[in-house]
């Protein structure tokens, strides 16, 4: 592909609910384009852009994929992204890079989660946005009504391009509603033929070509003065509106069509090839001084300053680290040298190309705004900034959700360990919504994900990627134990066995502590326990705190006065004290009332009005105490405030979903630790005891 300018490059995202025909759209492009012979198909695992091996086997996109296309002489860089809730972070990685979003909707299923979702994500970008209604091949499919509800729930300017001509069950074309003529479309090329609207369907066209001018007279006064003085708006006046309305974000466009038959593909791809934003459209981009203060930094594409921003990582096991980036300000060439702002190490881009799929497409040069991709840079991850420029900045980061599904992991085979550890380090550097560490408190290696969905990719990429075969087990618990009530009680260590011996004796009281570890003092009289054993007996309370009395948990919130005991002048030694302080620790504190505590989280569970009492219902279940409710600033919904112990919360995720069908979103941070009911302090006691 010959080099394009910055003026003719179109950044589009692809995004939608699962399912909805996003990888079929590219497809569809890329064959319409000339790029592909055939037009591959989901169901036969032969699409450009879903390649990955798990991708076949599922059937569905579990990362994004990149599909640059020429048409009429405009580069368009499709990313097509996955559509389930667990791969929201290759979503939010996709609109940071692009420049619009093209969101797809099922003409059977309609507004779905999905499609709330990629609305909430572009729109937190700051990127324009249309509408595809797809499946129009599909009998069941209902294009007026999903178009309806689009329109209601998004507005006026909700603006349709195209519409299908329906006789009986059968599409037999699509109204252009700005030329106000039909098109018939060809399945093997994707073209079309133009005709007149039959006597029939002149009516329904006349209906949405006024809800076409109705949406573009809200873009400027004039044509709202024309609208509603019912004055003609031509051609040219709408196709203006349309293009500057895009750009601006004031238009919302609905198109329609097939991605399996080639239908209505050609007229997007026009559409986005002239009126759809260049990447200079925003004139600039946000960045994070070395202070941390957010500015504003403008788009050059003519400067002499080379930026980059990169936005994914691959760990591909042929190729190694692939960093896939958007030129952010002047032009980068081949073989250049650019400094990462964040570690200050030098990158040279020995090989840069495009990615179509996973075909590489070598490349000398991008101008600003096109997106591209290098292998092998050392000291660059996602998120991080390259630059030739002096100063020292970041562009604005992308935010990922935060993983609250957490497992441990195991390896099947012995010896693995290293293996699970080298590979999961591979994906961390290219899914930044996983979470992996070593809990030395559990004794278990944990991962962390967005979902069961999410997770179960995780252990088939370790074992196909990395030859890890794993197994996912509940995690435990970090839980604690403490004491209620004071005791006072002796230990004491002798041992004689010839020569010198062991006498340790002290008398301790043992009583609720306010600090979280130990608070040690001593209150001896007349040099009964000399001072120089004091920090032997220390040491032995804070060795034997370790491990509880009832489940062998870690001791908390323990106060120990030494009082009295005795020593002997010849036999007495720091170990023999040390001793003697674990005998009255074990022997006084089963008498102090122990219990066990478990760690509590403050939950925040935001949901539309309508899943408010199922949610609070369900945080009754879980043992959760309501803190409050607060109401939302946009009126969507409510944010639940809740107290809920960690036990509880091992599948939230997936519960949530089910409950708000998808639409809840959580945070939850570890607070404090409380005592367990006495109701499960046995069973949590049990679980101890049979671990080991």
């Amino acid at each position: 592909m010959e080099k394009v300018f910055t003026k003719s490059i179109r950044n589009v995202a692809l995004l939608g609910h699962s399912g909805g025909g996003k990888t079929s759209l590219a497809e569809s492009m890329l064959y319409i384009s000339r790029l592909t012979d055939r037009l591959g198909t989901v169901t036969d695992g032969n699409t450009v852009c879903d390649f990955d091996p798990e991708e076949i086997k599922r059937g569905y996109s579990v990362s994004a994929a990149l599909a640059p296309m020429l048409w009429d002489g405009t580069k368009i860089n499709i990313l097509d992204t996955p559509g389930f809730f667990d791969f929201e972070g290759e979503v939010r990685q996709c609109v940071r890079a692009a420049d619009a979003a093209v969101i797809v909707v099922d003409g059977k299923s309609g507004i779905q989660v999905g499609t709330e979702l990629a609305w909430r994500l572009a729109t937190e970008a700051g990127i324009p946005k249309a509408f595809f209604i797809n499946r129009f091949d599909d009998p069941e499919a209902r294009f007026y009504k999903v178009f309806g509800a689009i329109r209601e729930k998004y507005g006026l300017t909700v603006c349709p391009i195209q519409i299908p001509i329906i006789d009986g069950d059968t599409v037999i074309g699509f109204a252009n509603l700005v030329e106000m003529c039909v098109y018939t479309f060809e399945k093997a090329t994707g073209e079309y033929a133009r005709s007149a609207i039959p006597e029939k369907f002149k009516e329904v066209c006349a209906e949405y070509h006024n809800i076409l001018l109705e949406a573009i007279a809200q873009t400027s006064d004039e044509l709202m003065n024309k609208f509603f003085n019912e004055e003609p708006i031509s051609r040219e006046e709408a196709l203006e509106a349309i293009h500057q309305g895009i750009i601006t974000g004031d238009i919302l466009p609905v198109f329609c069509g097939s991605a399996l038959k080639n239908w209505g593909i050609k007229t997007l791809l026009d559409t986005i090839a002239e009126s759809f934003p260049r990447p200079t459209a925003r004139k600039v981009e946000h960045i994070l001084t070395e202070d941390g203060e957010e500015k504003e930094k403008p788009i050059l594409p003519d400067s002499d300053e080379t930026s980059l921003f990169v936005f994914k990582t691959v760990a591909d096991p042929f190729v190694g680290k692939m960093s896939f980036f958007k030129v952010m300000n002047g032009e980068l060439r081949r073989d250049m040298t650019l400094r990462n702002t964040r570690t200050g190490a030098m990158e040279k881009m020995n090989k840069i190309f495009m990615m179509r799929g996973k075909k590489q497409i070598d490349a000398e040069a991008f101008a600003c705004g096109d997106i591209g991709v290098t292998a092998k840079l050392a000291n660059t991850n996602t998120n991080d900034t390259l630059t030739t420029a002096a100063e020292n900045f970041r562009y604005r980061p992308i935010e990922y959700p935060r993983p609250y599904m957490t497992m441990a992991i195991t390896p099947k085979a012995k010896g693995d360990e290293d293996k699970i550890s080298g590979g999961m380090a591979r994906l961390l550097e290219e899914d930044l919504t996983l979470k992996y560490e070593n809990n030395a408190e559990t004794k278990q290696l944990t991962v962390s994900g967005l979902g069961d969905i999410h997770l179960d990719i995780v252990v088939s990429k370790l074992k196909s990627r990395f030859g890890a075969a794993v197994d996912l087990t509940k995690p435990r618990l970090a839980y604690r134990e403490t004491i209620k009530k004071t005791v006072e009680v002796e230990g004491k260590h002798k041992k004689q066995s010839g020569g010198s011996g062991q006498y340790g004796h002290v008398k301790i009281r043992f009583s609720p502590g306010e600090a979280e570890g130990l608070t040690f003092t001593e209150s001896v009289f007349g040099g009964a326990v000399p001072k120089n054993f004091f920090p032997a007996v220390e040491q032995g309370l804070r060795d034997c705190m370790q491990k509880g009395v009832l489940a062998g948990y870690p001791m908390v919130h323990l106060a120990a006065d030494l009082y009295d005991g005795s020593y002997h002048e010849v036999d007495s030694n720091e170990i023999s004290f040390k001793l003697a302080a674990g005998i009255a620790y074990r022997e006084g504190l089963p008498k102090a009332n122990p219990v066990i505590l478990e760690p509590i989280g403050s939950l925040r569970v935001t949901v539309p009005d309508t899943y408010v009492g199922d949610v609070m219902g369900d945080l009754n279940k879980r043992r959760g105490r309501v803190m409050g409710i607060e109401p939302l600033h946009d009126g969507s919904g409510q944010t639940i405030v809740a107290e809920v112990p960690y036990a509880e919360m091992t599948d939230y995720v997936i519960a949530l979903r089910a409950a708000t069908q998808g639409r809840g979103r959580f945070d939850f941070d570890f607070l404090r630790y409380d005592e367990v009911p006495a109701a499960l302090t046995e069973k949590i006691i049990a679980e101890a005891k049979k671990e080991g």
